[in-house]
């Protein structure tokens, strides 16, 4: 969700979107456990609402178990307990498709996949328990042989999905949609962030080169199916469009 509420007759009452986009950067890792959000003060101006309004969108979170309050020191994430609440869409595009619409050719350059076991906060991303089988797959992906993003994805790990690296360098999407896995909601968060060590070496840029974080938590509800993934993209290589047609 963008910081854009809707407020339209129909839509759901702001401190409700508000509390929905706070619960999803705490599910997708934004902020760890006992780690301080951001004052009420400062949520008022990042989402256009009064104080009121953030206060009641905090307190419904602090209902749930995602925060607790110290007085005069803040709000804290309290645990990744809850459940989480899905707001749907029409279209999840993948990198490759999202490439081609804008008129060029998506190539993956490096791919590496491997079975890990769930953590307790991927499993709560995942919808799964902690400690299972995650298949966390790593590419290097760009166009026109020059690498501009990198990507880590994670999904629960079943026996038919390959283990072979070879078979993820096209469209993943289109390799889920072979098992009858059709994306059909999502949600995601864009933010600017520092390049560390690894970044610079995997994407081959500078300490000060911008990147553009995008985190997405994608859903296929008839099949319980959730996948977690971090993008990186190199800023001055990267632009996100977002149609506000698509709801």
């Amino acid at each position: 969700m963008s910081n854009r509420l809707i407020k339209s007759p129909g839509a759901a009452p702001l401190y409700n979107q508000i509390s929905d986009d706070l619960r999803f950067k705490i599910l997708a890792g934004q902020w760890d456990t006992g780690e301080k959000i951001p004052p009420e003060l400062e949520l008022c101006e990042l989402y256009h609402v009064s104080r009121i309004t953030v206060r009641k969108a905090i307190d419904e979170l602090v209902r749930e178990g995602y925060l607790y309050r110290e007085r005069a020191k803040g709000t804290f994430v309290l645990s990744l307990d809850g459940t989480t609440e899905k707001q749907h869409y029409t279209m999840v595009q993948s990198f490759t498709k999202e490439m081609q619409e804008l008129g060029k050719t998506a190539t993956t350059l490096s791919a590496t996949v491997e079975l890990i076991r769930a953590t307790p906060k991927l499993a709560k991303q995942l919808n799964i328990s902690t400690n299972s089988k995650v298949l966390q797959l790593r590419r290097v992906r760009g166009t026109d042989g020059q690498a501009f993003a990198y990507f880590i994805t994670s999904i629960p790990y079943v026996a038919d999905f390959s283990l072979d690296s070879q078979e993820y360098y096209g469209s993943f999407y289109d390799y889920l949609a072979s098992f009858g896995i059709v994306i059909n909601e999502f949600k995601e968060y864009v933010e600017a962030v520092v390049a560390t060590d690894e970044l610079q070496s995997i994407l081959q840029v500078s300490e000060h080169t911008p990147l553009l974080k995008r985190v997405r938590m994608t859903f296929q509800t008839e099949k319980n199916f959730h996948e977690f993934s971090e993008c990186y993209y190199i800023g001055n290589k990267y632009r996100y469009y977002v149609d506000i047609n698509k709801q």
